[in-house]
């Protein structure tokens, strides 16, 4: 499968195509905007780039679980890496775990105070409001007690049906596990079979984000037409939360190094930086990858546990940045759409950027995609994830960047324990 998540020449292109669809939609929608009363010309063309926008977004959708199911599954059962390196990996994904949980936990809170300074005009929120494709979630669908008992679904083919993310993955997960203790045969077997599987979904992803740009600009046409010159403010805002808060999780990776004492921090810097601009510049953790190792095996001088093994695994799965975005992206779109965001629907937002942060498709902006079925799940209008994935240019060099260096401190704090005499901090 490997082929195919790193095959990057299709995108080359994308992040150009994307932007120049958000750019002309959002202008086009802000001039139809300014007329005082609609013409029925206008009222057509909204109407018509509506159902574009909204085919688009239901292709995409449609590819989310057949999608995350076998990547989960090859992920989690066909670490054969991971059972043979047995403590190392178990340390591994306790780090990674636990930095996304607190992540997780920082960005909810942290998001929630910022939006809550975003003010936007009542009545062109409840314009886009009204254009939007959603049902909110009723109370007893929020409580915790009936959010529990959902998480184990009674029927998990019905459940995949009915588009419900985070029971699939449970079950899949367990499925998974419980696959990795069969024996050899009929393991291959399954995991040649989900592998292909894979393979062929993120086929169709590519297929559908070839589409993007005019998905985004008919999506982005509707947008500007019901917001006007608001939109420009709130996209700002969104930067400004984003990158900020990408940033200081990016920081607090230097200090815990401090903390731990494994290298100093002077070596983690000049180990990091070469991966970290690669990673700027290419927006993939995998592209990342040969820097990070030589900057670990040269620099630090990391065992090959953590150069042939947790590198690569981090790399490959272990996606810090999911703890950040989801939060963030949900109280974006609850301002656009004048929607009220409970904690409720936060705590499942928060719980799905950590479990789903290890399915996360190898394409550029792949983790906007799993997005969709959450947003459906807790009454959020699907249709801003469209808008998320243009926007996800800029931003998603920050995500990049920390992913990076995530990647390196979980590679030093899972090495063993350099003599203390010999760092110097």
């Amino acid at each position: 499968m490997s082929d195919v998540v790193i095959r990057r020449s299709p995108f080359h292109s994308q992040a150009l195509q994307v932007t120049l669809g958000l750019a002309l939609g959002l202008a086009l929608g802000m001039v139809l905007s300014r007329e005082a009363a609609p013409s029925a010309l206008t009222l057509r063309l909204t109407s018509v780039l509506d159902v574009i926008g909204t085919a688009w977004i239901n292709a995409v959708r449609m590819t989310v679980i057949p999608l995350v199911v076998p990547l989960l599954i090859v992920g989690v059962a066909g670490g054969g890496d991971a059972r043979t390196t047995g403590t190392i990996g178990a340390k591994a994904f306790a780090w990674m775990l636990g930095l996304l949980i607190a992540c997780a936990i920082f960005s909810a809170l942290a998001s929630r105070v910022w939006f809550d300074g975003l003010a936007l005009d009542p009545a062109a929120t409840e314009r886009l409001r009204a254009s939007a494709k959603f049902e909110a979630p009723s109370a007893e669908a929020l409580s915790v007690r009936t959010w529990i008992l959902s998480l184990i679904p009674l029927n998990p083919v019905k459940a995949a049906a009915d588009g419900t993310l985070l029971p699939v993955v449970l079950f899949t997960l367990l499925y998974a596990f419980a696959l990795g203790r069969v024996d050899a045969g009929p393991r291959d077997a399954q995991l040649a079979f989900f592998r292909g599987m894979a393979d062929t979904m993120l086929i169709v992803v590519r297929w559908l984000l070839a589409l993007a740009a005019v998905g985004i600009f008919a999506l982005a046409t509707v947008l500007g037409a019901r917001l006007g010159t608001a939109v420009l403010g709130a996209i700002g805002f969104y930067f400004l939360v984003l990158i900020t808060l990408l940033l200081v999780p990016t920081i607090a990776m230097y200090v815990i190094i401090a903390l731990t004492r494994r290298v100093s921090v002077r070596d983690f810097a000049r180990a990091a930086l070469p991966a970290q601009v690669v990673g700027i510049g290419s927006r993939s953790s995998l592209a990342s990858l040969p820097a990070m190792v030589k900057g670990a095996t040269d620099v630090l001088t990391l065992p090959t546990t953590a150069t042939g093994f947790v590198l690569p695994l981090c790399a490959s799965v272990f996606k810090l940045n999911s703890g950040i975005y989801w939060a963030v992206g949900a109280f974006f779109t609850a301002k656009l759409y004048g929607l009220p965001l409970t904690d409720s629907q936060l705590a499942v937002v928060a719980l799905a950027g950590v479990v789903l942060s290890f399915s996360t498709p190898g394409i550029p902006s792949g983790g906007q995609l799993l997005q969709v079925p959450v947003y459906t799940a807790i009454g959020l209008p699907v249709e801003a994830v469209g808008i998320m994935i243009a926007l996800d240019t800029l931003p998603d060099m920050f995500k990049t960047l920390l992913n990076v260096t995530s990647d390196m401190l979980v590679a030093v704090v899972t090495a063993p324990t350099a003599p203390r005499d010999e760092l110097v901090c």
